[in-house]
């Protein structure tokens, strides 16, 4: 037998299918795009979802040689905070509001005014992002009344396939939070917050714990995408927390690390833990009895790619880190501050920029990449650290995935800067993966996540702290100090 994970992505869907042992032996995925209706707008036809859903599925159907009936349960993933807003007979209200949406910064101080800022945190563990639901659809209620009149539910992306495979209107508990409509410590909606905002407690959905079977699916996604009716699909789990189910960070104190464009920190935990600022997340796990912590940095990855496509146009990644492997820790003086577009935690600042400091005559090429690389390293241990502070154990190993990773140095350079050992999990599919999981307890396989991660879940280490550990942790707090020197500046300079 085997289980199926669906992640619903902003660019594609991807179905995977994991066997037993946790081996994936089949991956079926349809892209589409999203539309950017005016500067700093994202928003996305739900319909893409479905049609890629049935792509992906029977895609993985196909290439795994199987029909529907080796398929034991289904779990959803996917992007988080999309906006997805249906009427009394579940049609589209409106084209969906996707994560990286940035019209509501109104909205946002509106939701602060309303609730009250710090009881907004104390309630829901999260400051009021533009990322986040909640301001999306006070941009809707206030802006487009014919449509808010018109909703009767709302959904999540992956939530909207869950009602297309199953007909039931349902929402796990980690994407919920994310929404910053939940009563984090109570793990559901929040009538403060729902109430403070004019929103009707019966336009949201019940939630479910992430490997909670939520509905079977229906004859007519059965003939739709070759699974056989009646196969249970789980509640599953927004795109990060899946992700972590998938490297198995789901104990407490175990951190992951993803090293992507952007960069995220994501540490789980026993108990509702939140950094009092609201600088990193703070949002219920996909498993029982879990919360978790999340740093965002918006460029990591991204950085080192401007760097290469900027200063060494068509190189390979590879030739364009080794060289700096001769350079000592932190480059002779020179640091990086890999804000080029902004960030996130621990700086929630959409003006905030990338900068080199104390460049001179005697840095070439080789000193500016290694400060790239040490650069992101210190924006995610700004991340780490808040965690620290607001209660979760440091971590002496983190499961840490994405492109990025495939550098020696890199990994070396993380594990000196966040003082860990680095390990790489055994399977790079994430959140599709976690999703799958989610499910293989839902089929009764095991009786919890974390013995599923017990069992199928490994991680093998690629990087322990060395000498440069100590100099590193020296040069970190001269790097903490650059952004509120240089933060006046780059407001003053965006006018």
């Amino acid at each position: 037998m085997l289980v199926m994970g669906i992640d619903v992505s902003t660019t594609a869907t991807k179905a995977v299918l994991v066997d037993e042992h946790g081996a994936v032996v089949a991956i079926g995925v349809a892209e589409y795009g999203y539309e950017v209706p005016q500067p700093g707008w994202s928003e996305q036809d739900p319909a893409l979802w479905w049609t890629g859903g049935q792509g992906a599925i029977s895609g993985a159907l196909s290439a795994a040689g199987v029909d529907g009936s080796a398929v034991a349960a289904v779990g959803l993933t996917g992007q988080m905070h999309g906006a997805v807003l249906l009427d009394a007979a579940d049609r589209v209200v409106r084209p969906a509001i996707l994560w990286n949406d940035q019209r509501t910064a109104r909205e946002c101080q509106l939701i602060r005014e309303a609730v009250g800022a710090q009881r907004l945190i104390d309630v829901t563990g999260n400051d009021a992002l533009t990322g986040f639901t909640a301001p999306k659809l006070v941009w809707v209620r206030d802006h487009e009344p014919d449509a808010w009149n018109a909703t009767r539910h709302v959904l999540l992306p992956k939530d909207y396939l869950r009602l297309c495979l199953t007909g039931e209107h349902a929402m796990d508990k980690a994407d919920g939070s994310g929404t910053i409509l939940f009563d984090l410590a109570a793990r559901d909606w929040s009538p403060e917050i729902l109430d403070a905002l004019r929103i009707a407690r019966g336009l949201m959905p019940p939630t479910f714990e992430g490997p909670v079977v939520t509905g079977t699916v229906s004859a007519a996604a059965a003939a739709a995408t070759g699974l056989v009716a009646g196969t249970p699909v789980v509640a599953g789990g927004g795109d990060q927390s899946a992700n972590a189910v998938g490297v198995g960070a789901v104990a407490p104190g175990v951190v992951a690390l993803s090293l992507g464009t952007s960069g995220v920190v994501f540490a789980s935990t026993s108990e509702p833990l939140h950094e009092e600022h609201g600088r990193v997340h703070a949002f219920c796990h996909a498993l029982p009895g879990r919360w978790h912590m999340m740093s965002v940095m918006l460029s990591a990855a991204g950085s080192l790619r401007w760097f290469r496509d900027a200063l060494a146009p068509g190189a390979d990644f590879g030739d364009l880190v080794a060289p700096a492997a001769d350079v000592s820790a932190a480059g002779s003086g020179l640091y990086f501050m890999p804000y080029l577009t902004g960030e996130r935690s621990p700086h929630p600042d959409p003006e905030a920029r990338g900068a080199f400091v104390g460049l001179d005559v005697t840095h070439d090429r080789r000193h500016m990449t290694r400060a790239v690389l040490e650069g992101v390293a210190f924006g995610l241990r700004d991340g780490l650290e808040l965690m620290v502070d607001a209660g979760m154990p440091r971590p002496s190993q983190i499961r840490a995935s994405g492109g990025g990773l495939a550098s020696p140095l890199w990994r070396q350079i993380l594990a000196d800067i966040l003082e860990a050992e680095i390990a790489l999990p055994s399977t790079t599919e994430g959140a599709a993966f976690g999703a799958a999981l989610l499910g293989a307890v839902g089929a009764g396989w095991y009786a919890s996540v974390d013995d599923a991660c017990g069992a199928l879940v490994s991680a093998q280490p690629a990087a322990e702290p060395g000498p440069a550990a100590a100099d590193y942790a020296h040069h970190y707090a001269d790097y903490v100090r650059l952004y509120p020197a240089l933060a006046p500046w780059f407001h003053r300079a965006a006018g």
